[in-house]
């Protein structure tokens, strides 16, 4: 029973955001040009990063064409709060209005949350982060299992579980998924690791450009036969004594890496020097 009567809930959720757009060309009196500055954002946005270049081009196509959906607002004690289009509404403070359109709902901070949620899941505005974030509020605020979110947002049980399971990653391995320095089929992987290994994989997949078959067979490896993975990533080095020794007794200067030698010379008469020496 708590499938359907949540289900009918959510639906009728939705269905209230769509109305209220559909409602919008026959009952003018729903859309108000409301002051840029009487807009505060909806303080449970779950989008936390958005494309300024995106925003830039939109901002234009709206100076240009005008704004085609309006914005939907709650009203608030010192004006409103937005519940839905808040790309529309900052490129729309970018291009500089004064004013935009918007559809004016009575709305509680649980329906508020709700729309945000909904609405960037819907649009698929969210990164896999922020959407697992929001997968993870909504079945909070409903009590739902993962078969029954899956069901409600017509999205697969497996994407529902896998997305949820990036939350269990530790903050710098969210923060580098985020940064897109590792893709999402990397940070799958390595849920499950210690945030050390986590860590230590992160490194290697930037610093080697791993690929996420090279992760799962690192990992896989690493479960099978007990050993720290510290041992399967560490990159080479070289030891470059003996050749820096003997370049010295040539007068010659060097520095070393872990694995490069360079030779620094002062005049082209060290260089012919060097080589009459390779030659020998």
């Amino acid at each position: 029973m708590k499938t359907q009567r949540l289900g009918r809930g959510l639906d009728a959720l939705l269905g209230e955001m769509d109305e209220a757009y559909e409602n919008e060309g026959s009952q003018r009196d729903m859309v108000l040009e409301i002051a840029l500055k009487d807009i505060r954002p909806n303080p449970f946005q779950p989008r936390k990063s958005f494309d300024e270049t995106a925003l830039a081009e939109l901002a234009e196509s709206i100076k240009e064409d005008g704004l085609i959906q309006p914005i939907v607002v709650t009203e608030d004690i010192d004006g409103y709060v937005l519940i839905a289009g808040e790309r529309r509404y900052r490129a729309s403070k970018l291009a500089k209005l004064k004013e935009i359109r918007a559809i004016v709902l009575n709305s509680d901070e649980q329906k508020m949350r709700q729309f945000a949620l909904i609405e960037n899941i819907q649009r698929e505005e969210l990164n896999s982060i922020e959407l697992a974030d929001a997968y993870s509020e909504l079945i909070k605020l409903h009590d739902l299992t993962h078969d029954e979110l899956a069901t409600m947002l017509h999205k697969s049980r497996t994407h529902i579980t896998n997305s949820l399971r990036l939350l269990q990653l530790s903050v710098k391995t969210q923060k580098a998924l985020l940064e897109k320095k590792i893709s999402a089929g990397h940070a799958k992987v390595l849920v499950g690791l210690d945030d050390k290994e986590q860590q230590l994989i992160v490194n290697s997949i930037i610093g080697q450009k791993l690929s996420v078959r090279e992760v799962e067979a690192l990992t896989k490896s690493m479960k099978v036969t007990n050993k720290p993975l510290i041992s399967k990533v560490q990159e080479v080095s070289f030891n470059f004594n003996s050749i820096k020794n003997r370049l010295q007794s040539f007068g010659l200067k060097s520095k070393t890496s872990k694995k490069s030698l360079t030779i620094e010379f002062s005049c082209e008469e060290e260089i012919e020097d060097f080589l009459s020496h390779l030659r020998d």
